[in-house]
């Protein structure tokens, strides 16, 4: 079997809004966290506990990712509007 190769471009990655994305994402886990926790005792003892810390991994990991991607649409915005080193 013959490998498959592309015959055009790659399209561009699209582009949008990316921080407030992210961002929204946080947030959404960390009310999903806020809202649990007064049933802490109720997911201890049905086993249900990992609910919980999975929404206080997503808002932990969520703020990892505002940072990045902050700091790439900074670098993102440097770049382009940094003289052209070929002109």
């Amino acid at each position: 079997m013959a490998k498959w190769t592309p015959t055009h471009e790659a399209p561009e990655p699209l582009e949008g809004p990316v921080v407030a994305t992210v961002t929204g994402g946080t947030v959404i886990w960390f009310v999903l966290f806020l809202v649990q926790v007064p049933f802490y005792g109720w997911f201890d003892d049905h086993g249900h506990l990992w609910w919980l810390w999975t929404c206080a991994a997503g808002a932990g990991l969520g703020l990892i990712g505002i940072w990045y991607v902050r700091g790439r649409d900074a670098a993102l915005r440097r770049a382009s509007a940094a003289p052209d080193p070929g002109a």
